[in-house]
């Protein structure tokens, strides 16, 4: 009998080690874990990674990777052996519109999973995953409190078309609209109600095409492409299905997590990069790593090399998590290698590292601690709509126009805030003139919220750009479902660097956050005194602002009214009196935030620690969270203005990019202060290129090294970028630093002599080919005089005709030629 019960003992411990599971994880219910992909190699080798962290997690249960495939790519697949797989029919051609949207095959797969696959009999949970993800530990349901009828999910704040129209339109319950997805558990009873309809709500939302727009969906490319995403949550809101969501489960690698929380899955559907080095997935398309033997992605930097380049302690642990993410794939791909007969790698730094007891101990399944389970989990009778945490929920938003220099600069600060670690959701107020509107390209450069242009007063006349700025949010505030507590307000001309939270800067409900504009000196003077009723209450501030959603709503209408009440003081347009170096009233809008704000009498928090300056002398020790780059900076003979960009279209011309910053190791070595400005100015160029790089990439631009390198006409940008006005150099500019919004630049570049070194080239060819035509028609000429004697008759004078008939064929090439050369 002992021999009996100790052999089933053994039965089971091996049976646990075969469902990934180890002796003491054993779930009281069954779970089975799904995740979708295709017949191809870019899936092949999401699927080794996915598959080692299942595994290294000891996620509780079996797994079943669901395959689509068409019976054409079936023939050359090389992949099956890669995990447990259900073939699934490939519907990435829609068999009966013949669309072409492999996502759907996502639902797709859910539905005839549940048709045709025995284990969908046999189980009680059900957790759904996409294949670009990484197990950092076992995700329960039940732990994470899921519930029938109450499943748990990861947030997906871009999902907006749930708090508008989209939802009316395809669901009958949108207040049970969530913006979820990424990370799904559920019971198995919720997932038979809703699989069907997740599937059939995604066909309805694809064949949607009027309401694909950005500003409805949030698809940054306004081609449909979340509709499956879309699918899930019309779906479940259909189901009467309500989510407990949970936004620090998941995390993409390159962002930074919240201090003290410890997220259990990597999904890292985004580029990130680790100092120098970095890693996108579209980079590894076509990528046959899988099965070339010994070949591993590019080894990220080790973590003794990430403690010495990052000292904040939260930014330095999230770049432990992006290399953690990648040294996991590359232990699969060791792993996998292995299994398939592949020689022994040949022994380095790298492959010992993977092997280490460090690396070991550093990817040992992360378990959610019982606390933090407890305290988001939704209390009996509560319901929970967004991520539960202690910190008010912040809505981002920025001023532009519909012109390719604002497109350019939404570019970077898009980039710039998926980087940051900035929370909540981000919104582009893009003020546009219905003709301009109908020729504009980039409306899917950010989520966008569209207004009436103002930069010529409907009233008045009066040309003024930068109105349409307080007019943009006041009509955000006035037709938009806002659902935030805080609101930021940027510029479009701005790098995010960190996140702006209102708890670290302090502010409050009548006691806004903002940077220091020192040179708004009117707040001192007469100026203040003729435009508020409490000139003792104006802030010199702008740049930046956080505000409670509660003050900007007062406030905001305020802001417009005075801007429209400074700009028509042109009495007063006096640099004495505005500080406005150009006494134009160009910073009318400044003032008018600063005594609007005044009128209401609210007192700014003023911090230096948010923005600066590149070209500037950074504090020591500031980690300042935002780079505006309204003013010339430079490197050594390198700079950057963004007014000689104002013409150029670099977000249209396919890898058109900015002059690359001088390398950081060339800079300024013995004064550390002038060290730091240039490697900040070093940071800011390459974010904007960097940006510019991924934006082309996700337009499909084609291989930038089968093409020659596009160039930018920038000696025609110049010309057009140049402003009527004193031209200041650098260092006045500093002196007086005000920010450039719009049209206030004139520095102009040193024009290079490229063209001229062209058109030199060209003169002295045509020399040369004029006077070898010269000889050539002359030795023609004089071998007819020997041929015929000194004859005169008709054909001598033909010949006349046709030396100078050639003569003219040549100096019309000439002309030509010349024509060309000045291009």
């Amino acid at each position: 009998m002992a021999k009996f019960l100790a052999l089933l003992i053994l039965l089971g411990f091996w049976g646990s080690c075969i469902s990934g599971q180890k002796p003491g994880l054993e779930a009281p219910y069954r779970i089975h874990t799904l995740f979708s992909v295709e017949c191809q190699n870019y899936f092949d080798w999401q699927t080794v990674g996915f598959m080692h962290s299942f595994k290294k997690a000891q996620q509780p249960g079996p797994v079943t990777r669901l395959l689509s495939c068409t019976e054409e790519e079936k023939k050359n697949y090389k992949g099956m052996d890669l995990a447990p797989t259900l073939e699934v029919p490939s519907m990435s051609k829609h068999p009966k519109t013949g669309d072409w949207y492999p996502a759907i095959n996502k639902p797709a797969g859910v539905v005839h999973w549940l048709k045709h696959s025995k284990d969908a009999q046999n189980v009680d949970w059900v957790v759904i995953l996409d294949a670009d993800m990484i197990l950092r530990g076992p995700i329960i349901p039940w732990e994470l409190g899921a519930e029938k009828g109450r499943p748990v999910a990861a947030y997906y704040g871009y999902l907006v078309g749930c708090d508008n129209l989209l939802a009316k339109l395809h669901t009958k319950h949108p207040e049970l609209c969530d913006k979820v997805g990424g990370l799904l558990a559920m019971h198995i009873d919720d997932l038979r109600v809703l699989a069907p309809l997740w599937l059939s709500k995604t066909e309805e939302v694809r064949e949607d095409r009027a309401h694909w727009a950005t500003n409805l969906t949030g698809d940054i490319y306004g081609k449909g492409w979340i509709s499956e995403m879309y699918g899930y949550s019309f779906g479940a809101a259909e189901a009467g299905l309500k989510h407990k969501i949970n936004d620090d489960l998941m995390i993409y690698p390159g962002y930074i997590p919240r201090p003290g929380v410890e997220p259990i899955l990597f999904h890292y559907g985004l580029p990130f990069s680790v100092g120098n080095w970095s890693f996108s997935k579209l980079e590894h398309h076509e990528d046959s790593i899988v099965y070339d033997c010994g070949r591993l992605f590019p080894e990220p930097p080790y973590p003794r090399e990430v403690k010495a380049m990052e000292s904040d302690p939260n930014k330095r642990r999230g770049l432990f998590l992006s290399i953690e993410c990648i040294n996991t794939m590359n232990e699969g791909l060791l792993l996998n290698h292995a299994r398939h007969g592949c020689p022994k790698p040949e022994w380095s730094k790298y492959l010992s590292f993977l092997k280490s007891k460090t690396f070991a101990e550093l990817t040992r399944p992360k378990l959610l601690p019982p606390r933090k389970v407890q305290s988001e989990v939704a209390k009996e009778g509560k319901e929970i709509d967004e991520p539960m945490k202690s910190h008010p929920k912040i809505h981002t938003v920025f001023s532009t126009e519909c012109t390719t220099y604002f497109d350019w600069q939404t570019v970077g600060l898009m980039h710039s805030f998926r980087l940051s670690g900035q929370p909540g959701n981000i919104t582009r107020l893009l003020s546009c003139k219905d003709e301009d509107l109908k020729q504009y390209k980039g409306h899917d450069l950010a989520p966008t919220h569209y207004v009436p242009s103002m930069s010529r007063h409907p009233l008045t006349g009066d040309w003024y750009p930068a109105i349409n700025k307080p007019a943009a949010v006041l009509h955000w505030l006035n037709h938009a479902d806002i659902d935030a507590e805080y609101i930021v307000i940027l510029d479009a001309d701005m790098i995010l660097r960190g996140p702006i939270t209102p708890w670290e800067f302090n502010a409050a409900r009548g006691r806004p956050v903002s940077t220091p504009y020192d040179y708004l000196i009117g707040c001192d003077n007469e100026l203040a005194k003729l435009h508020t009723r409490h000139p003792e209450a104006c802030d010199k501030v702008g740049g930046v602002i956080i505000m409670h959603i509660d003050d900007l709503r007062e406030f905001a209408l305020y802001w417009l009214l005075k801007t429209e009440e400074v700009r028509a003081d042109r009495a007063h347009y006096g640099r004495n009196i505005t500080g406005d170096i150009y006494e134009s009233g160009w910073i009318s809008e400044m003032y008018g935030y600063s005594f609007g704000a005044a009128e209401l009498e609210l007192r700014h928090l003023i911090s230096s620690e948010i923005l600066i300056y590149p070209g500037y002398v950074p504090e020591r020790g500031v980690k300042y969270r935002v780079f505006h780059y309204g003013l010339e900076f430079k490197v050594g003979n390198w700079s950057f203005d963004k007014a000689n960009w104002r013409e150029a279209d670099v977000v249209n011309k396919c890898w058109a990019k900015f002059p690359d910053p001088p390398d950081p190791s060339t800079v300024e070595q013995t004064d550390e202060n002038l060290r730091q400005r240039d490697l900040l100015s070093i940071e800011c160029a390459k974010t904007l290129n960097e940006a510019l790089y991924l934006h082309h990439k996700r337009r499909n631009c084609p291989d930038p090294n089968a093409l020659s390198a596009p160039k930018l006409d920038t000696t025609k940008d110049v010309t057009n970028s140049r402003k009527f006005g004193r031209f200041l150099g650098n260092d006045d500019i500093k002196s007086n630093p005000v920010p450039r919004n719009h049209s206030q630049e004139s520095s102009l570049p040193t024009v290079k002599d490229g063209l001229f070194s062209t058109l030199r080239f060209w003169i002295i060819f045509l020399w040369v080919f004029s006077g070898l035509g010269f000889l050539l028609v002359m030795f023609v000429v004089f071998s007819g005089f020997k041929g015929k004697g000194s004859s005169k008759g008709k054909s001598s004078k033909n010949r006349r005709r046709s030396y100078t008939g050639f003569l003219t064929m040549n100096s019309r090439d000439r002309q030509t030629r010349k024509a060309e050369a000045s291009l």
